[in-house]
């Protein structure tokens, strides 16, 4: 499939493939250049991260430790899909 790269350095990819791979405006996407100069976009999902400075840290600690709420289910969702950032 050919396609072009405008003025602004972007690419449309056609809306069969983002159909076929379920890509929606906001996705985002891994580019990888590969031996040989191949291109290989790979779907990624971002997940917000939390910080929480000395305060915030303490009072998470004391509510994990009182055991009397259940956890938001979205936030245990988010919790659940979360990884390991390398930085």
């Amino acid at each position: 499939m050919l396609v072009a790269i405008d003025k602004r350095g972007s690419i449309n990819l056609p809306s069969t493939i983002r159909k076929e791979m379920g890509l929606d405006i906001g996705t985002h996407l891994d580019l990888e250049v590969l031996e040989g100069g191949a291109l290989m976009l790979t779907p990624v999902a971002i997940f917000p991260a939390v910080k929480l400075n000395e305060k915030g840290l303490k009072k998470l600690d004391e509510a994990r430790k009182s055991g009397m709420a259940k956890m938001p289910e979205e936030l245990a969702k988010l919790i659940g899909n979360a990884g390991t950032d390398a930085d």
